[in-house]
């Protein structure tokens, strides 16, 4: 299947991040450890075929002259995006899952990467980059050649740390996130204590 010819703008993943319910605000701590008073949970975008398959889309089309031949992305979010993007460019999907120490990632279930595949690393919410970039390093140690990163959502206000020649990111958001010796008191006053969204432990 060929990629869309649509062109999604910023203002329409936005638009489907709100429609989705995905935007929250609260008092939040994120998964890089920093704190926030909005949040991006993905999965009220991801239990939305229709909205998902739009954005994975577009990533497609950003893509679609770069040679990609295999689709890489994070458990969990990251392996529909994955999949999604793989089936709409027409090459396969890898999933990589978190490795033994919990920190890094590794490829299971027989998934292998021919040498000099050309991959795309796929990731959902970005504040730091530092799963995404662990991602790209993962493809790098089993032989792949990394072609670029494409992330739903950048909220890293301009601190991305990934190391991919082409970086695409659907949309960027300027949000104020704060390390947890810098919380300022008027965000536990207003929200009450940080609350740990998503699943990660």
């Amino acid at each position: 299947m060929n990629p869309s010819t649509e062109i999604l703008q910023s203002a329409d993943v936005e638009n489907a991040l709100k429609e989705s319910g995905a935007l929250l605000e609260g008092h939040f701590l994120l998964a890089s450890g920093r704190h926030s008073q909005f949040y991006v949970e993905k999965f009220r975008l991801l239990e939305q075929p229709r909205l998902t398959s739009k954005l994975c889309a577009e990533i497609a089309r950003r893509f679609q002259n770069d040679g990609i031949e295999c689709v890489v992305g994070p458990v969990t979010g990251g392996i529909i995006l994955a999949f999604e993007v793989a089936r709409i460019l027409g090459v396969r999907a890898v999933y990589a899952e978190r490795a033994q120490d919990g920190k890094n990632f590794a490829l299971r279930r027989g998934f292998q990467l021919r040498n000099g595949e050309r991959c795309l690393v796929v990731e959902d919410i970005v504040t730091t980059g530092g799963s995404a970039q662990k991602v790209v390093e993962l493809v790098r140690e089993n032989g792949g050649e990394v072609v670029g990163c494409a992330l739903l959502v950048d909220r890293s206000n301009g601190q991305l740390q990934i190391d991919a020649p082409k970086i695409e990111a659907l949309l960027e958001m300027q949000v104020q996130s704060w390390a947890p010796e810098e919380v300022p008191a008027w965000l536990e006053e207003k929200y009450g204590p940080a609350r740990k969204p998503g699943t990660t432990k």
